[in-house]
């Protein structure tokens, strides 16, 4: 759980802010040159809880600690606190005190001061009222950028002369001062900025996103041989061996299990690559140059141990006896599906397939029963469309049982015996990419259940009015601890008045628990490859798609829970740019602050499908997301959050879009999936 908080704690590098314009090019400077004076710390574990001068490095590395909300590798951040009614300035011992409010209300209330009263009503008073005692925000040094921010929270309030004031106070007493600038974290933050003075320099996420080299995201350390490719590379087929440790050219929509990757752009957050990484535990970073980078290309070929951190990464090369050691004791524990339910058949309206549980049972177990004969995504489906405030398209479901009768009585499960006894289909990857490839087609010629289809025939009649029809994967595979198996199956679209398309459909969804890269994660994760059956979860097509994007339904890069917030991806059209986006594309990507006064919402990173300086989603959109991503968190809390008991980190991933019904009224919001957050309890 801790690993998966700090990976997407690192992964989005990139708030698109500019103090004059969003179309502002990131400007760069002749580096400011710091003089250090006599330490006030000479014992970093004797430090006082805090200072009123920071006059070295080691004064502000003995009271820093890593920001609440990392967004940029190497990170380390001091909060600061001024008194407004003594014009006192406070460098507060960051670790010691994590919050402003555990500083002030130890050190500040009462033997003569003003009282500070409960955290509730300091909270409501000292970021948002304009008469507050307290100008409250945090220095961060980013040490990949080399830059000195003085920062506020997303929601504070602070005026243009209370930045102003702060920015002069702590400028004259620390040995930074020259080389600090003030770093907007909102859009409501970047509109105060403008009001500042020129002689307050103004630094964006842009300009020090554009001076970072390094983003990690999975940290881990792992071995393997050292490979270079590009993208163009895999997907003309190339293939790559779980003993390598990839060098990209560009981030991938897709990898086989390999053991490590390391991509000269950056990646995309919450994209398939990034949780398939993830979930193997292996290490994933993205490093400007890294094609030609001399240290990498040095060791071309050659057996590495690569290790990401969260400040820094590393590579040395090993001895083949080191690189087998690892790999023999590194590999994933079997995991086990849950058993089959073939006892369900017809075809179930959605709302039916997990039932509420009685009172005292567990939601938990309900969801996991109704996976067993619908698959993880129907059973939670089943949920969300019985939850107010989320809007969902109607739908129904088609069970396991069919995909098993399906693969049965077409020979296949018999073909598929035949492959897995092959020594030569188990050792060459080749040949197995050939196999799997004839398996596709011959689950393509299948024949699908006549009874079947004349339940298909007359349920999409009479309650779809014949639409295009979606088929979507739902099996006993997916979202599960240990094995989420991100983007292994793929759903696909039939219009019924031409039938052969819709029994295409339902074929193309079944044949894709076979391919390649999802057989090849099986096999890593030792899956018995027979054991996955596969629902299909079937509802209108969205066909006229105005925006699409994943969510979280909390802060990710906050394991406190002091900062709570949504997380979104969005993106402008259909949904492959977000999970699997074409290389170079990136999204929108921002925090929610659903449950803040004002609602502030900041930009991480900007979709580069629409015009500098706007947005995919308007604020009525984000606003109609967030009341959904509320109701799905709560809804779900008995199962995965802290009404289960789960007293970690909770969220669960939503995928959404916006579509047009073709007129002038505004685009409609519809909720695709929910998922718990890979890993994420038991």
């Amino acid at each position: 759980m801790l690993r998966l908080q700090r990976v997407l704690a690192l992964l989005a590098a990139l708030f698109a802010v500019s103090r004059c314009s969003s179309d502002a090019a990131p400007t760069t400077s002749a580096p400011v040159v710091l003089v250090e004076g006599a330490c006030a710390v000479a014992d970093a574990t004797m430090a006082p809880d805090s200072l009123a001068r920071v006059a070295c490095g080691a004064d502000f590395a003995a009271l820093a600690s890593a920001p609440l909300s990392a967004t940029l590798p190497g990170a380390r951040s001091v909060k600061v606190v001024y008194d407004t009614a003594t014009a006192t300035l406070y460098f507060q011992h960051s670790t010691r005190f994590p919050i402003h409010y555990r500083f002030v209300s130890t050190h500040l209330s009462g033997n003569g001061m003003p009282l500070v009263p409960t955290l509730s009503e300091f909270n409501a008073t000292e970021y948002f009222s304009p008469s507050r005692r307290f100008i409250l925000a945090a220095v961060t040094h980013y040490e990949g950028a080399d830059a000195w921010a003085l920062e506020f929270s997303p929601y504070d309030t602070a005026s243009a002369a209370m930045i102003t004031t702060l920015y002069n106070a702590v400028k004259a007493r620390a040995f930074f001062g020259p080389a600090l600038a003030v770093h907007p974290t909102s859009d409501a933050a970047q509109a105060v900025v403008r009001g500042l003075a020129w002689s307050v320099p103004v630094v964006s996420t842009d300009q020090l996103y554009a001076r970072t080299e390094y983003q990690p995201l999975t940290l881990a350390t792992s071995i393997g041989r050292l490979r270079f490719t590009t993208a163009a590379d895999l997907r003309a087929g190339v293939y790559l061996s779980y003993e390598d440790i990839v060098v990209i050219d560009e981030a991938p929509n897709d990898i086989s299990v390999v053991r490590g990757l390391i991509s000269q752009t950056f990646q995309t957050p919450l994209s398939h690559v990034n949780v398939l990484s993830q979930n193997r535990g292996t290490p994933n970073m993205g490093l400007r140059g890294a094609m030609t980078d001399a240290r990498l290309r040095a060791l071309d070929g050659r057996l590495v141990e690569l290790t990401t951190g969260a400040e820094a990464w590393t590579v040395r090369e090993v001895a083949a006896a080191d690189a087998e050691a690892f790999w023999s004791t590194h590999r994933p524990a079997a995991v086990t599906l849950p058993p089959m339910d073939l006892t369900v058949t017809g075809l179930v309206d959605i709302e039916d397939v997990t039932p509420e549980p009685a009172a005292g049972a567990s939601l938990r177990d309900a969801i996991r029963a109704a996976g067993r004969a619908f698959g993880g995504k129907a059973a939670h489906y089943s949920l969300l469309v019985r939850t107010p405030s989320v809007p969902i398209q109607d739908a129904f479901a088609i069970p396991l049982y069919y995909y098993d009768q399906f693969m049965r009585s077409n020979g296949l499960f018999d073909r598929m015996d035949g492959y897995l006894a092959d020594a030569r289909f188990r050792t060459d990857a080749a040949y197995r990419a050939a196999r799997l490839s004839e398996f596709h087609d011959a689950i393509m010629a299948g024949t699908v259940d006549e009874t079947l289809q004349g339940l298909l025939r007359e349920k999409i009649t009479r309650e779809f009015a014949s639409a295009r029809m979606r088929f979507r994967t739902s099996t006993n595979s997916e979202d599960l601890d240990g094995f989420p198996c991100a983007g292994c199956y793929e759903s696909h679209t039939g219009d019924p008045a031409d039938w052969a398309d819709v029994l295409d459909a339902i074929r193309e969804s079944y044949a894709s628990a076979w391919s390649f890269r999802t057989f090849e994660e099986r096999t890593y994760y030792g899956v018995d490859h027979r054991a996955v059956g596969m629902a299909l979860l079937v509802h209108r097509s969205f066909d006229d798609e105005v925006a699409n994007g994943v969510a979280v339904t909390a802060n990710p890069f906050d394991a406190s829970g002091l900062d709570p917030a949504f997380y979104v991806n969005a993106q402008f059209g259909g949904d492959v740019e977000v999970v699997a986006p074409t290389p170079g594309v990136t999204s929108d990507q921002f925090l929610y602050y659903f449950n803040q006064p004002g609602q502030p919402v900041t930009y991480l990173a900007r979709s580069s499908l629409v015009p500098r300086g706007s947005a995919v989603l308007t604020p009525t959109q984000i606003r109609a997301l967030g009341v959904a991503l509320a109701a799905i968190h709560e809804r779900f809390s008995a199962a995965y959050g802290p009404a289960s008991g789960n007293t970690g980190w909770y969220g669960l991933e939503v995928d959404f879009k916006f579509t047009s019904n073709g007129t002038w009224d505004p685009p409609s919001l519809y909720i695709k999936q929910a998922r718990p957050i890979p890993a994420r309890g038991g």
